[in-house]
């Protein structure tokens, strides 16, 4: 991502803005930042992510979002588009009758490359702690099998589960009790040559 040079926004001119752009944006402290495109191997495992989650979240009672859903953490003022969401109950979005930012995530997915991984491990991560209804986050390497899954506890904590394993089953209790096999979510990927 890259800051766009203008002056500062307020959230409601970001909106504005960002509905009336074909491109997607960040948007945080009055600033909009510019997303990159996706690598392949990103798209395939969002792609293979939300086909194994689907009917899963469906019998759970949840429904999922991929990367066009804008999720607002209204404690920060960010604004951003997770690669996966998942909401369990009813949906609730920033403005009703603009259904194009949700509030109210239960789970939030993302896939890491080497330029977004320290910030979805470490400032992004922060922020979605400000999300009442979070109780998960997923992150998923696209260079390797590997996740870690953080889920809420009691105490607002965080309890990190993570696996390499490509046989690995992973239980995400906070999605309707979906469950996935690690080595599914990354079923087409080429990963790079390591020397």
């Amino acid at each position: 991502m890259s800051a766009l040079a203008q002056n500062r926004l307020t959230p409601a001119e970001y909106l504005a803005f960002e509905r009336a752009s074909e491109l997607r944006h960040e948007y945080y402290g009055g600033e909009i930042f510019a997303m990159s495109g996706a690598s392949a191997a990103h798209n395939t495992i969002c792609w293979n992510l939300a086909v194994r989650l689907d009917s899963q979240l469906k019998a759970g009672g949840c429904r999922g979002f991929v990367n066009d859903m804008r999720v607002a953490v209204e404690a920060s003022g960010l604004f951003t588009y997770p690669d996966l969401v998942v909401v369990c109950g009813p949906p609730v979005f920033l403005d009703a009758s603009q259904p194009d930012t949700l509030t109210n995530p239960t789970l939030i997915a993302e896939v890491l490359s080497a330029s977004t991984e320290d910030y979805d491990r470490g400032r992004k991560f922060a922020h979605y702690r400000g999300l009442p209804s979070l109780q998960g986050y997923l992150l998923l390497s696209q260079d390797r099998h590997h996740a870690e899954l953080y889920q809420r506890q009691p105490g607002d904590t965080w309890l990190l589960s993570e696996t390499s394993d490509p046989e690995t089953r992973i239980s995400l209790p906070v999605a309707g009790g979906a469950e996935l096999r690690l080595g599914d979510l990354y079923d087409g990927v080429v990963f790079p040559l390591r020397t």
